[in-house]
Protein backbone atom coordinates (compact mmCIF):
# COMPACT_ATOMS: atom_id res chain seq x y z
CA UNK A 1 0.00 0.00 0.00
CA UNK A 2 2.53 2.52 0.98
CA UNK A 3 5.16 1.35 -1.56
CA UNK A 4 2.70 2.07 -4.65
CA UNK A 5 2.61 6.00 -3.56
CA UNK A 6 4.40 8.19 -5.31
CA UNK A 7 4.80 11.24 -3.40
CA UNK A 8 7.06 11.00 -0.72
CA UNK A 9 4.76 13.29 1.59
CA UNK A 10 2.21 10.91 1.73
CA UNK A 11 4.14 7.94 1.98
CA UNK A 12 5.78 9.52 4.78
CA UNK A 13 2.30 10.46 6.36
CA UNK A 14 0.68 6.90 5.89
CA UNK A 15 3.75 5.25 7.36
CA UNK A 16 3.54 7.82 10.29
CA UNK A 17 0.16 7.62 10.91
CA UNK A 18 -0.44 3.73 10.23
CA UNK A 19 2.54 3.93 13.61
CA UNK A 20 0.39 6.05 15.67
CA UNK A 21 -2.38 3.84 15.21
CA UNK A 22 -0.88 0.53 16.27
CA UNK A 23 0.39 2.08 19.32
CA UNK A 24 -3.21 3.33 19.64
CA UNK A 25 -4.30 -0.29 19.40
CA UNK A 26 -1.51 -1.72 21.54
CA UNK A 27 -1.91 0.40 24.33
CA UNK A 28 -5.59 0.66 24.01
CA UNK A 29 -6.33 -3.42 24.46
CA UNK A 30 -3.64 -2.98 27.35
CA UNK A 31 -5.46 -0.08 29.20
CA UNK A 32 -9.10 -2.71 28.95
CA UNK A 33 -6.62 -5.52 29.17
CA UNK A 34 -5.16 -4.04 32.66
CA UNK A 35 -8.05 -2.45 34.61
CA UNK A 36 -10.75 -5.22 35.35
CA UNK A 37 -7.43 -7.92 36.37
CA UNK A 38 -4.64 -5.25 38.41
CA UNK A 39 -7.41 -2.79 39.41
CA UNK A 40 -4.67 -0.13 39.10
CA UNK A 41 -4.75 3.15 41.30
CA UNK A 42 -3.53 7.18 41.33
CA UNK A 43 -0.61 8.03 39.27
CA UNK A 44 -0.48 5.07 37.66
CA UNK A 45 -4.34 4.73 36.79
CA UNK A 46 -3.76 7.96 35.51
CA UNK A 47 -0.94 6.93 33.24
CA UNK A 48 -2.73 3.71 32.07
CA UNK A 49 -6.01 5.78 31.15
CA UNK A 50 -4.70 8.38 29.38
CA UNK A 51 -1.71 6.24 27.50
CA UNK A 52 -4.52 5.44 24.79
CA UNK A 53 -5.11 9.02 23.94
CA UNK A 54 -1.30 9.66 23.23
CA UNK A 55 -1.00 8.04 19.97
CA UNK A 56 -4.36 9.93 18.88
CA UNK A 57 -2.84 13.46 19.89
CA UNK A 58 0.59 11.85 17.87
CA UNK A 59 -1.87 11.22 14.76
CA UNK A 60 -3.20 15.02 15.03
CA UNK A 61 0.86 15.89 14.73
CA UNK A 62 1.09 13.45 12.13
CA UNK A 63 -1.78 15.27 9.42
CA UNK A 64 0.07 18.39 10.62
CA UNK A 65 3.22 17.32 9.51
CA UNK A 66 1.99 16.00 6.35
CA UNK A 67 0.12 19.70 5.45
CA UNK A 68 3.88 21.00 6.22
CA UNK A 69 5.42 18.88 3.55
CA UNK A 70 3.10 18.75 0.86
CA UNK A 71 4.04 20.43 -1.78
CA UNK A 72 1.10 20.10 -3.80
CA UNK A 73 -1.25 22.46 -2.68
CA UNK A 74 -4.29 21.18 -4.22
CA UNK A 75 -4.04 18.63 -2.34
CA UNK A 76 -2.87 20.50 0.74
CA UNK A 77 -6.32 22.91 -0.26
CA UNK A 78 -8.43 19.84 -0.16
CA UNK A 79 -7.48 18.17 3.50
CA UNK A 80 -8.19 21.55 4.92
CA UNK A 81 -11.65 22.03 3.52
CA UNK A 82 -12.02 18.08 4.49
CA UNK A 83 -11.12 19.23 7.42
CA UNK A 84 -13.11 22.56 8.36
CA UNK A 85 -16.04 19.90 6.97
CA UNK A 86 -15.34 17.42 9.88
CA UNK A 87 -14.91 19.97 12.04
CA UNK A 88 -18.19 21.84 11.42
CA UNK A 89 -20.24 18.72 11.37
CA UNK A 90 -18.47 17.13 14.38
CA UNK A 91 -19.34 20.50 16.08
CA UNK A 92 -22.65 20.62 15.24
CA UNK A 93 -23.81 16.80 16.01
CA UNK A 94 -21.95 17.04 19.08
CA UNK A 95 -23.62 20.28 20.34
CA UNK A 96 -27.37 19.42 18.85
CA UNK A 97 -26.73 15.84 20.82
CA UNK A 98 -25.49 17.22 23.82
CA UNK A 99 -28.92 19.41 24.38
CA UNK A 100 -30.60 16.29 23.61
CA UNK A 101 -28.77 14.39 26.56
CA UNK A 102 -29.46 17.31 28.38
CA UNK A 103 -33.08 16.51 28.47
CA UNK A 104 -32.60 13.06 28.68
CA UNK A 105 -33.69 12.23 24.81
CA UNK A 106 -30.93 10.17 24.04
CA UNK A 107 -28.28 8.49 25.81
CA UNK A 108 -24.86 9.79 26.89
CA UNK A 109 -22.76 9.54 24.72
CA UNK A 110 -18.28 9.06 25.55
CA UNK A 111 -16.20 11.71 24.68
CA UNK A 112 -13.44 9.63 23.42
CA UNK A 113 -15.85 8.89 20.63
CA UNK A 114 -16.05 12.41 19.38
CA UNK A 115 -12.50 11.96 17.92
CA UNK A 116 -13.49 8.97 15.88
CA UNK A 117 -16.53 11.09 14.59
CA UNK A 118 -14.33 13.62 13.31
CA UNK A 119 -12.34 11.11 11.15
CA UNK A 120 -15.22 9.49 9.52
CA UNK A 121 -16.91 13.00 8.84
CA UNK A 122 -13.59 14.53 7.85
CA UNK A 123 -13.16 11.29 5.27
CA UNK A 124 -16.79 11.71 4.04
CA UNK A 125 -16.25 15.45 3.19
CA UNK A 126 -12.67 14.21 1.32
CA UNK A 127 -14.71 11.98 -0.59
CA UNK A 128 -17.55 14.41 -1.67
CA UNK A 129 -14.47 16.83 -2.77
CA UNK A 130 -12.31 14.78 -4.51
CA UNK A 131 -16.14 13.98 -6.79
CA UNK A 132 -16.89 17.82 -6.87
CA UNK A 133 -13.17 18.45 -8.12
CA UNK A 134 -13.01 15.79 -10.62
Amino acid sequence: MICGVNNAATRRYLYRFLTTMVFYVVFLFGAVWAFPRYHPTGAVAYLLAILPALPIIGGIVVVGLYLAEEKDEFQRTVLIQAMIWGIGATLSLTTAWGFLEVFKLVPHIELYLVFPLFCALTGVASGILKARYR
